[in-house]
């Protein structure tokens, strides 16, 4: 496993990581790290415990002599050079090159150029900087808001394109100049394009077309990842998108899946085995420029201890499609599959290709840092009332089969004791499931229509009827089948609590304060020149909240200017499908543009969503939204 340190629950994300794992970074601490090797051994000042994390991602080794530091309680720490050492013994090294691992290099100088002897000379990670132009915080280097980066797959081969859009919300929150710093990696890892796209007017809507870029740069067919460093952005530094695959026009593909998770994690779960006549492609693509090796990552049943490694290396960059059917031959639907990742990769894709077509969607962060919670057992029903629900759309059954597994999503849980509640388009109850108290390793895909027989929605809730344990990140994978043309898409989110004037471990969450979160602002991409866009919007109820939402669709062309509005009111527990070129009608939606875009935004409620498009043909894709 990658011995890094990346995002803490407690802490948030480690800045530091981001720093040293940019492709700019890199090339510029290879560069560094070549010069330090030619002066011999080097000794490492490491004020702010950055050295771990350094040392796993230096693209090119050198002789590290010991690690200093100036924090007594740190004294003799494991690293991986030794146990760390007193910055007092610094003068007495065998060395004729310090490297402080500080990027302020006057000040970091300062501190030691009195107690270093006269030969020794001093290098700090000034020279790893970006360039000043890339920074948003020009003041403080580590800040959040000049690492706004997250990666994506992205593909323009074999009749498959992909299109990721976002907008400028950044600008909601005090920007300015926002533009975005792009880098393409080939399947072989290796750079195809660097560029800088925008400045970005507020609210504009933001498209990177693989079939775009491809023409741009000249570029033959290409299956890699992209990445993202969004630059002069406030409020959020998470880069949010949708990201849909299309196919050509003889093609059954049309899938949506969303943004990466800019943290390379330990596993992954939410994996689907294969049914009959599946292939599922589990797409690893290396999120460093060091090589991942052979048999460091590994696929396995979940609730099982056997693993089946990878065996093979993966370069710096690298994308390699994984067949999962080849490692786990004897897995079948449906069977949870877990992924382990080693923090090699943020959040991967998968896909499965059938007769039907290709689909794609997203693993799940399986945290490390979660054990079982006995306060949401004893939640006080007339703060929280249900608690936990996971929200998911019920299309007509008669039309759609829909499919849901629990997952369990933390290392630590053994069972998942859950309910699935049902509700129409009017919140009126339309049915009820005990699933029991499941084992981590169940193979459980409940099929909805025999829960219910009415389009509208379920909620995956806690059930502690049995005993059990429950984490606060219960997630399903929810899958959508056309039972008349056989198309299938699929999706997976997490539970939170919804609409409760109390909060219980910062639910219910806020898009970008302290909970709790009670307003909705959701994306809809709803542009010209696409299939017709569609959305289904939930309004889940912990306890008891308002009778129904004050919810308006707010149309915007792609240079962001607001053209249309309606409000829509959603009953509490109900639903509604909204189609943007009905809401608004056909000529609205060619007048917004290609990037156009609708903005749903509730004051009153928090919603949830799920989104995708629908063809003539019946193929369509699903996935749930994102906010911000």
């Amino acid at each position: 496993m990658l011995d890094i340190l990346t995002y803490d629950a407690r802490t948030g994300g480690n800045i530091a990581y981001k720093a040293f794992s940019h492709p700019l970074a890199a090339e510029r601490l290879a560069a560094l790290a070549r010069m330090l090797r030619d002066r011999g051994p080097v000794a490492i000042y490491d004020p702010a415990g950055h050295a771990r994390t350094l040392l796993a991602l230096l693209p090119e080794g050198m002789q590290v002599e010991g690690i200093y530091v100036h924090d007594c309680e740190k004294v003799g720490q494991p690293t991986p050079a030794g146990l760390t050492r007193p910055l007092a013994d610094l003068p007495h090294a065998p060395v004729r090159a310090v490297w402080a691992l500080d990027f302020e290099h006057e000040r970091v100088c300062i501190r030691l150029r009195d107690i270093l002897p006269d030969g020794m000379d001093i290098f700090t990670l000034a020279d790893a900087r970006l360039p000043d132009d890339m920074l948003t915080v020009a003041g403080a280097y580590l800040n959040r808001l000049n690492f706004a980066t997250n990666y994506a797959f992205f593909r323009d081969a074999d009749g498959l394109s992909t299109r990721l859009v976002t907008t400028n919300y950044w600008a909601r929150y005090g920007a300015g100049d926002v533009r975005i710093w792009l880098r393409l990696f080939g399947c072989d890892g290796r750079p195809l394009a660097s560029w800088v796209e925008g400045p970005f007017a507020p609210e504009q809507s933001i498209v990177l077309d693989s079939a775009e870029v491809r023409r741009r740069f000249g570029l033959a067919a290409f299956t890699g990842q992209l990445f993202i460093h969004v630059l002069g952005v406030a409020g959020h530094d998470i880069v949010k998108y949708a990201l849909e695959i299309h196919g050509d026009a003889a093609s059954h593909t049309l899938s949506v899946t969303h943004d990466a998770n800019a943290w390379p994690a330990e596993r992954y779960a939410n994996l689907p085995a294969p049914r009959p006549g599946e292939q599922v492609i589990l797409w690893v693509q290396n999120s460093h420029a060091v090589p991942v090796t052979a048999r460091a990552m590994a696929l396995g049943r979940m609730g099982h201890d056997m693993l089946v490694p990878i065996d093979r290396v993966i370069g710096p960059y690298e994308t390699v499609g994984v067949c999962v059917n080849e490692y786990l031959p004897h897995a079948s639907w449906p069977e949870q599959l877990e992924f382990h990742g080693g923090h090699h990769v943020v959040r991967p894709r998968y896909e499965i290709r059938a007769d039907t077509g290709t689909r794609i969607a997203h693993l799940n962060v399986e945290r490390s840092d979660l054990a079982h919670d006995p306060g949401i057992v004893t939640l006080p029903p007339r703060f929280f009332g249900r608690g936990y629900l996971l929200p998911f759309p019920v299309p007509d059954p008669a039309r759609y089969r829909t499919t849901l597994q629990p997952a369990p999503m933390s290392h630590a849980l053994q069972t998942l004791p859950v309910r699935i509640d049902c509700f129409d388009e009017e919140g009126q109850p339309s049915g009820s499931r005990f699933l029991g108290c499941l084992t981590r390793g169940h193979e459980i895909a409940q099929d909805l229509s025999e829960v219910t027989g009415r389009a509208g929605h379920g909620e995956l809730v806690y059930d502690f009827r049995e005993g059990g344990q429950a984490d606060g990140w219960l997630h399903a994978l929810i899958r959508y089948e056309d039972l008349l043309t056989g198309h299938v898409a699929e999706t997976s989110f997490g539970a939170h609590i919804f609409n409760t004037v109390m909060t219980y471990r910062n639910e219910p969450q806020s898009y970008s304060g302290p909970p709790p979160g009670l307003t909705t602002r959701l994306f809809l991409q709803a542009g010209a020149g696409q299939a017709p866009s569609f959305c289904h919007l939930i309004y889940p109820v912990s306890a008891t909240w308002h009778d129904s939402s004050e919810t308006v669709l707010s149309l915007h062309d792609e240079k962001g200017a607001k053209i249309a509005e309606q409000q829509v009111s959603i009953p509490a527990r109900g639903s509604v499908t909204l189609w943007p070129h009905r809401v608004f009608g056909v000529d609205a939606i060619a007048h917004s543009g290609t990037g156009g875009y609708v903005m749903i935004r509730d004051q009153s409620c928090r919603l949830f969503g799920y989104h995708g498009r629908l063809r003539d043909d019946g193929v369509f894709s699903f996935d749930h939204m994102f906010g911000f």
